[in-house]
């Protein structure tokens, strides 16, 4: 498995071709997904049946030449399995059935025992690595503390994307955020230990929503409690590599380069070759196809990713990937053809 060029980019060795994988890559553009996601009944039966959550995780790897496995899950099982009441409705995303207004609900959140209330996720990996064997790296996740906190304080998906509910409280009731993020950030490690305990090859932390704050706030709301989880993960598993990924964090790459991470994600507004020349080898990076890109021609994706690889030149630290996860309307098609291009591609800057 340490032979993975997965693996090897994390660590930043020589590898023999650029690995790929794709952001929600076991999902509803696969129809064989849409069958067992019909057969579950709901997204969240899906998720807490351990066997089928494996299966629809391996469904792309039987499909593709991906480089890597992630654990069929979702970032807001932490706050179901707090008590906070988990549903998806169709078409409108995430809705809680509480939220988190102040420091009463936070009292009263349920204290969280990831091999207790997610042993559905423990037990999806086990039986994911069991099938894999030697195979193929799997990578566990997790939200991010500030991620986490948007869903819970805004009760569901904000509409709009501006998650108006927390930044409020950043600013009108800070110490609130502050005990609600540190919370989170204990919850979030123990989550992530019970993956690698349960087998994960490298783990992720989505901070989705940290390109909403200010430089000053993403310092203190965000990063902080990341590198906190980072440091607490390192302190266990220091072999295990961990990618952290702010959508929208080109601007605090600087900061996030001496995060601790082995690996940073980004997304499409980030040029590859600055984010290298701001990085400075810090760590490998992985990314960022805009993955409305996979919508157009064979020949717009050979362009771009002709252009990705360009950037990435030959140093060996580099997870091609899409900027944020893939979209349900993308021909499959399109991206067996996207993976072998970039296993094709980037083979001579290799060698």
């Amino acid at each position: 498995m340490k032979n993975s060029n997965y693996l090897k980019a994390l660590r930043q060795e020589k590898v023999s071709y650029t690995p790929i994988w794709i952001m929600r890559q076991a999902g509803r553009y696969l129809p064989e997904y849409r069958k067992i996601r019909e057969q579950a009944g709901s997204f969240m039966n899906l998720c807490t049946n351990p066997e089928l959550a494996a299966q629809v995780t391996l469904q792309p790897l039987e499909r593709f030449d991906l480089d890597a496995a992630i654990i069929f899950s979702d970032i807001l099982t932490i706050p179901d399995a707090m008590g906070l009441g988990l549903n998806f409705k169709e078409g409108e995303g995430p809705v809680f059935k509480h939220k988190i207004k102040n420091i009463e609900d936070i009292k009263n959140l349920i204290k969280f025992n990831p091999s207790e209330q997610l042993a559905y996720v423990v037990d999806a990996i086990k039986i994911t690595k069991k099938t894999l064997g030697n195979s193929k790296p799997l990578i566990g996740f997790s939200g991010s503390p500030w991620t986490l906190a948007c869903y819970m304080i805004q009760g569901e998906g904000s509409k709009n994307k501006d998650f108006s509910a927390p930044k409020k409280m950043l600013y009108q009731a800070p110490e609130v955020l502050h005990q609600l993020l540190a919370i989170l950030t204990q919850a979030v490690t123990d989550y992530l230990l019970a993956q690698i305990q349960a087998g994960v090859d490298s783990v992720m932390i989505f901070d989705t929503w940290g390109g909403l704050l200010t430089p000053h706030a993403y310092q203190h709301f965000s990063l902080f409690y990341m590198t906190q989880i980072i440091k607490n993960i390192k302190f266990k598993y220091p072999e295990i590599p961990i990618t952290l990924f702010t959508k929208g964090g080109g601007l605090f790459l600087e900061n996030l380069s001496n995060s601790g991470a082995d690996c940073l994600g980004l997304d499409w507004t980030m040029d590859l070759k600055t984010a290298r020349e701001i990085n400075l080898n810090r760590t490998a990076l992985q990314g960022n196809l805009d993955p409305c890109v996979l919508s157009s021609s064979e020949d717009q994706i050979h362009q771009e990713v002709s252009r990705i690889l360009s950037q990435a030149g030959s140093h060996p630290g580099h997870i091609f990937n899409l900027g944020h996860g893939i979209t349900p309307d993308i021909d499959p098609g399109k991206v067996k053809f996207l993976v072998d291009l970039v296993h094709s591609m980037s083979a001579h800057y290799h060698e």
